[in-house]
C-alpha cells in the first residue's frame, strides 16, 4: 500500500474513482482498511490527490445544458367514470300512494299503475337506458323481504337476519332449511334470466319442494303462455297467471302452491312491462294489514283477485322504488370513493358489493386471496367513509353491503 502511493499509481482496485453511489461499510473504505472484494469502492487518498478542479469541472458551461431528469411522481387516481354515475331518484309522489280504502277498484289500479311507472324508470336509468348497477341489489333485498312474509305465513320465526345468514355463511352444497327456500326461489330473478316454460317452473317447483309430474308443469307453462298473449294489462296478466297456477296446483302443498303462484305472477308482470328481470313485489306485500278483509288476507283463488293485485303492487311499488332511491344514493358514494382504495382487489370488492346483497370478509379472502386481517381493514375503511353498512350487528361473522 505505501509502495504504491509513493509512485503515485493507482491501485488495480482503483481503476475508476467512485463506481458506487453508496458505501458498503466504513471500516472498510477508510483508509488502511480492506480492499474490495468485489469492484472498485471508494477512492484511496492516492488516487483523489491526483484528480484536479479542471478534470472534474466542464470546459464550457453551456455544454451541460440538459436538464436533469425529473423525479417520477406517483400517479393520481383515475377519477370516477361519469358514465356509471346515477340519475337523481326524487321521492314517491304523494299523489300516486294507495289509499287505505279497499272499495275503490279504480283508484288501486291507477296507483298501481303510477308506481310502476316510476318503478320503471328507475330500472331503466342506467347507461343507456340499461338497468342501473344496483338493479341486482334490488332484486335481492326484496327477495329477502318476499321470503320473510313467506316465513311469517308459514309460521316461522326466522327473520330477515336469520334467512341472509343462512344464505352467506351456510357450509357450500348444504340444503337450505324450509324457511330458506323461498328465499333461494325469489333469488333466480337477480340469478339468472327466466322465461315461463316447464323447465323454469320445474327448477321452481324442484326449490319448493313440490312433488308435481312433469305434464303438469308443462300444461302451466302453455296456460301462462296463453294469457301473457291475450292478456292486455299487465296486472291482468299477473292475476290470470298466478291464479292458472293455484288451479293447476290443487292438490300440492297450498302454501307451497301459493308462493309459486306469487313468483310466477311477477315473472309474467316482468315480461308484459320489457323488464331485463323480474322483481319481488307481490310476495313482498300481499300479507299487508291494509290488505285484509273480513280479517283475511287475499290469495290467488279469490274470487276478486284480480282487484287484490293492483291494491297489492299499489303497496309494493312505492316501498320497492324507496328502496331503489337509497340503494343509489350508496352505490354512488361507493364508486366515488372506490379510486382512493389502495387495498389489493378493491376493484372487485366494489363490484360484488354493487351486485351481491351481503358480502363477508372471509369470502373476499378467499376470492381475493388476502389475508383476514386485510379484508376486515378494507371494509373499516368502507364504513368510515359511508360507502357500506355492516348488516349482521353482531362482532363476530360480520356481513357487509350497500
Amino acid at each position: 500500500m505505501k509502495r504504491e502511493e509513493k509512485s503515485g499509481i493507482a491501485a488495480p482496485s482503483e481503476s475508476r474513482p467512485i463506481s458506487c453511489h453508496y458505501r458498503t461499510l466504513f471500516s472498510q473504505d477508510k483508509r488502511g482498511g480492506f480492499l474490495p472484494r468485489r469492484g472498485d469502492k471508494a477512492p484511496l487518498w492516492s488516487s483523489m490527490r491526483q484528480l484536479r478542479i479542471a478534470d472534474i469541472a466542464p470546459a464550457d458551461p453551456e455544454a451541460v445544458s440538459a436538464p436533469a431528469t425529473p423525479r417520477r411522481r406517483r400517479a393520481k387516481p383515475a377519477q370516477p367514470n361519469s358514465a356509471v354515475n346515477f340519475q337523481e331518484i326524487r321521492g314517491f309522489p304523494g299523489w300516486a300512494r294507495p289509499s287505505d280504502s279497499l272499495a275503490g277498484g279504480a283508484d288501486a289500479v291507477f296507483s298501481a299503475g303510477a308506481g310502476l311507472a316510476l318503478l320503471d324508470q328507475v330500472l331503466r336509468s342506467g347507461p343507456d337506458g340499461c338497468e342501473p348497477t344496483f338493479a341486482n341489489v334490488l332484486r335481492q333485498r326484496l327477495a329477502l323481504k318476499a321470503a320473510e312474509t313467506c316465513a311469517r305465513l308459514a309460521r316461522r320465526r326466522e327473520d330477515e337476519g336469520d334467512l341472509r345468514d343462512a344464505e352467506h355463511l351456510a357450509p357450500a352444497g348444504a340444503p337450505p332449511s324450509p324457511a330458506a327456500r323461498p328465499h333461494r326461489l325469489f333469488r333466480l330473478f337477480a340469478a339468472r334470466p327466466l322465461r315461463v316454460d316447464a323447465e323454469t317452473l320445474g327448477l321452481a317447483a324442484e326449490l319448493l319442494e313440490l312433488r308435481t309430474a312433469g305434464p303438469t308443469l308443462t300444461g302451466l307453462a302453455a296456460a301462462c303462455q296463453e294469457i301473457l298473449a291475450r292478456a292486455g294489462s299487465p296486472l291482468l296478466a299477473a292475476a290470470g297467471v298466478s291464479r292458472a297456477a293455484m288451479t293447476v296446483l290443487a292438490h300440492a302443498a297450498p302454501l307451497e302452491a301459493e308462493i309459486l303462484a306469487l313468483w310466477l305472477a311477477d315473472l309474467a308482470l316482468a315480461r308484459r312491462l320489457s323488464w331485463e328481470r323480474p322483481i319481488p313485489l307481490l310476495a313482498v306485500s300481499t300479507a299487508h294489514p291494509a290488505l285484509r278483509r273480513d280479517g283475511r288476507r287475499p290469495r290467488p283463488g279469490d274470487p276478486k283477485w284480480e282487484n287484490a293485485v293492483a291494491h297489492v303492487y299499489a303497496r309494493a311499488a312505492p316501498e320497492a322504488y324507496a328502496l331503489a332511491a337509497d340503494l343509489s344514493r350508496r352505490a354512488e358514494k361507493l364508486i366515488a370513493i372506490a379510486p382512493k382504495l389502495r387495498a389489493k382487489g378493491a376493484d372487485r370488492v366494489v363490484a360484488l358489493l354493487l351486485t351481491e346483497d351481503c358480502v363477508s370478509p372471509t369470502r373476499v379472502a378467499k376470492v381475493e386471496r388476502l389475508s383476514d386481517r386485510a379484508s376486515r381493514r378494507l371494509f373499516d375503511r368502507l364504513i368510515a367513509q359511508g360507502a357500506v353498512r355492516e348488516l349482521s350487528g353482531r362482532p363476530n361473522f360480520r356481513l357487509y353491503g350497500l
